[in-house]
This record gives structure tokens, C-alpha cells and sequence, in this order.
């Protein structure tokens, strides 16, 4: 499993935690002194969280990125059927209606993609449970740590603290797990000076996603969260057909605007 994914992923939360921590320090923020208490309720969603990462970038490697986001349909599905049991949270005939279609959306997308994998869409479907699963961890682990910390609250900082910092222990394991040492070491691409540039501004990018998912999250609800993060699949759609010329049969592309359908007519369901 040659590739640089677990250590890209690994040096993002590093840079981001990094950066928290500095913000912290110089009054900037303010970050909620960890204790073994608030880290033990968190470990079950750091767990999740490389897990998600991970299967989403190695799902990239063999499924297009359009295929990507229609299949990721599933995770407004688990999201919403994972929210009526474990938060008694109900949806509307219309938003079932919805999913319904994404269901039929995702299988259409996979018979017709010319370019199926097993392998990528094995790695897919794990990542829209492990997605929907985060979700619904974070949101229901956000309001349990509350009780072990001094404040009595957790803001959305110190949460992304907690998410990016301890992961890299989990992440460090992976690594040496599937000998990825060696691999980082003698690759040419991490001895660019452009690769730290662009490593160091996802780092950032990341920490700004991850504030504001923690922040939303914390507002809402996981449907709701999964459903916003649905709206992104036009545009990338649109653009990973573009750029990277992607190959297409008519029944795939009429597949795909389909699922683009089906998650507009979800939006449009769950907000009214």
C-alpha cells in the first residue's frame, strides 16, 4: 500500500493542531485543558475520523471524483436512519422520498460506470458509513464532554484540538503498520520545496474546514450537517468531469445528473 494518503492526512491535523496550540497560547483563542477523561470520550471519534479520512482517499484512487459524490448519497441515507434511532429525530415523507432516489441514484451510477472498480467502490461504501458514522459520534460526544471539563463547555476550537491531536497516534500506527516509513523516505515528490507549501496550506484549509463542521455540527444536527455537505456535488461534480476527463457513457453522465437531481430534491425536501 505504497502512497503518501495516511501521511498527507497525518501532517494536515499535525499543522492544524499546531496552529491551535499557538493561537492558544498567545490568547488568541481559547482551547479546554485536556485531561484523560474528556480524551477517553473522545478516542471513539478519533477512531472514526482516520477511518474516514483514509477510506475517502483511497476510494479516490480508484473511482472518479463525480462517481465519488453521487455514491456519497449513502451517507445522507445512514446519517438520517442512524439520527431516528439513536436521537428519535424524524424526517419528513418528502426527505424519505429523497433518499429513495439517492438510492437508486448510487446503483444506477455503479452499473453504468465504465469504469467500475471493486476495490474503489469497496473503499467508498466504507467511507460513507464511517462518514455517517462520525457524524452522528461527534454530534452525540459533543454534548458528553461538556461534563469533563472545567468550564463546563467545549467550544468549537478546542474541539478541533481534540479531533486533529489525537488522531496522530492512531495515524502513526497506519503508517507503521503498512510500512509507509520507507516509502515517505526515499519518494523525491516530499524533497519539493512546493510540496511543503502546498502541505502547509491544506494544513490550513483543513483547520478551517474542521472549525467550521465543529461549528455547524454544534448548531444542528447530523442529517442536517450531511445534507449541507450534499449541496457540494454539483460544482464537483461538474469540475472532476472537466479537469480530469473523466470517461463517460450516456447512461453514466444521465446516471450522475440523476443523483445531482436526486440530492438537490433532498435539500429542497429537508429544508422545507
Amino acid at each position: 500500500m505504497e502512497s503518501l494518503f495516511v501521511p498527507y492526512a497525518s501532517l494536515q491535523n499535525l499543522i492544524s493542531s499546531v496552529i491551535v496550540v499557538l493561537l492558544g497560547f498567545s490568547g488568541a483563542v481559547t482551547v479546554e485543558k485536556l485531561n484523560w477523561k474528556l480524551v477517553r470520550v473522545w478516542i471513539p471519534v478519533n477512531i472514526i475520523f482516520i477511518g474516514m479520512l483514509v477510506s475517502g482517499m483511497y476510494s479516490l484512487k480508484y473511482v472518479n471524483i463525480a462517481m465519488v459524490t453521487i455514491l456519497k448519497n449513502v451517507t445522507n441515507i445512514l446519517t438520517a436512519i442512524g439520527e431516528l434511532y439513536l436521537f428519535r429525530k424524524h424526517q419528513s415523507q418528502k426527505v424519505w422520498t429523497a433518499m429513495f432516489l439517492m438510492i437508486i441514484s448510487a446503483i444506477s451510477s455503479g452499473i453504468t460506470d465504465i469504469s467500475f472498480d471493486t476495490l474503489g467502490y469497496a473503499w467508498q461504501i466504507s467511507n460513507c458509513i464511517l462518514t455517517a458514522s462520525y457524524s452522528l459520534t461527534l454530534r452525540r460526544v459533543m454534548d458528553e464532554a461538556k461534563k469533563y471539563t472545567r468550564s463546563g463547555s467545549l467550544n468549537e476550537v478546542s474541539m478541533v484540538l481534540l479531533n486533529n491531536l489525537l488522531s496522530l497516534p492512531f495515524a502513526a500506527f497506519l503508517i507503521i503498520m503498512f510500512d509507509e516509513w520507507e516509502y515517505i523516505i526515499s519518494v523525491d515528490v516530499i524533497k519539493l520545496p512546493m510540496f511543503w507549501v502546498i502541505a502547509t496550506a491544506s494544513g490550513l484549509l483543513g483547520l478551517a474546514i474542521s472549525f467550521t463542521s465543529m461549528w455547524f455540527l454544534h448548531q444542528t444536527g447530523p442529517t442536517t450537517y450531511s445534507l449541507v455537505g450534499s449541496l457540494n456535488k454539483i460544482p464537483i461534480s461538474l469540475a472532476g468531469l472537466v479537469l480530469f476527463k473523466v470517461p463517460l457513457s450516456l447512461p453514466n453522465l444521465f446516471s450522475i445528473l440523476f443523483g445531482l437531481f436526486a440530492g438537490i430534491f433532498f435539500a429542497k425536501a429537508k429544508m422545507s
